[in-house]
């Protein structure tokens, strides 16, 4: 292993992975300045991604857009207790997100599994992701992944980043600053998501009010009459979107201050369309740090 830049990585194999994708997926690359460095096997993390480019090319047989990116970032405490074999600490990602067919959860349960495989019969040997999950893993990382049926998918690749003098640690916020009392209607599909935020809100102060999907929201609105300062929202929710949620809730809420969340990049999320540059929004998985900060700069938004 060797201190490396992922940056450099994913420059030297554009022009390979162009050609590997074809011409009717269009490419883009979101590269983070000051990249941290992290130990790792350049040809392994060059397989790794030439895995997840190829699988992502095949997600998406009638064309499409693929999105790489890097960027530093930080799990913490609340992250790794919630995240097994994941030690809180510094880290720099790289996420690959395709607009393909997409992965139920109980297909995603199982990808890293040794010969597992959707693809036809001799279109796949099902080695390809756990190779890349090994290679992840034995380099001191880990990897996630989020997808719905027909919007896509995205891997983050977490490798832990090396302290040096670019990419030492930075103080963390005084956490109070984030505290408020206002009520925030959080609506996740994910059980564990939606129990860590509420956690998370609750013990800085605001009052929370939940809902596994939009009907659920909407029907708690209509019941309790109670007035929601902030809708905190999953893009892709069951039964309707994120984006559709709030123009109804507009009706009941008069001008809600919104912040979506995906598992989804925010490049990717601006870039494909889904929601427009400036609204507000944060990547799944955020630290309780990074929600926090969030939740109270939108809440103190004009």
């Amino acid at each position: 292993m060797t201190s490396l830049n992922l940056n450099d990585v994913v420059i030297d194999l554009e022009k390979m992975l162009k050609r590997l994708i074809g011409e009717d997926i269009e490419f883009h690359i979101s590269l983070t300045q000051d990249l941290g460095y992290v130990r790792a096997d350049p040809a392994q993390i060059e397989q790794v991604l030439m895995n997840l480019v190829i699988n992502a090319r095949d997600a998406m047989p009638k064309g499409g857009k693929l999105t790489i990116e890097t960027a530093n970032t930080e799990l913490d405490r609340q992250y790794a207790a919630n995240h097994p074999d994941t030690t809180e600490g510094c880290y720099v990602m790289l996420a690959v997100t395709d607009t393909g067919i997409g992965m139920p959860k109980e297909t995603i349960d199982h990808v890293f599994e040794p010969f597992f495989t959707t693809k036809e019969k001799g279109h796949g040997t099902g080695l390809g992701l756990s190779t890349v999950y090994g290679i992840i893993k034995q380099s001191g990382g880990n990897i996630w992944v989020y997808s719905e049926p027909r919007k896509g998918t995205t891997f983050k690749i977490y490798l832990p980043r090396e302290e040096n003098l670019k990419t030492e640690r930075t103080p963390k916020p005084v956490l109070i600053d984030c505290r408020g009392t206002e009520t925030i209607l959080v609506v996740e599909d994910e059980k564990a998501v939606r129990d860590l935020t509420r956690r998370v809100l609750t013990s800085a102060g605001y009052q929370v009010i939940t809902a596994a999907n939009a009907g659920e929201a909407l029907l708690e609105c209509e019941r309790t009459h109670t007035h929601i300062d902030l809708i905190l929202t999953d893009v892709v929710i069951p039964k309707m979107s994120g984006i559709e949620l709030v123009n109804r809730l507009s009706l009941i809420i008069p001008n809600p201050k919104v912040l979506y969340m995906s598992g989804y990049t925010e490049n990717t999320i601006v870039h494909h369309g889904v929601l427009d540059e400036g609204t507000h929004f944060i990547a799944k998985p955020f630290t309780t740090v990074d929600l926090l900060k969030k939740v109270r700069t939108v809440l103190d938004s004009g």
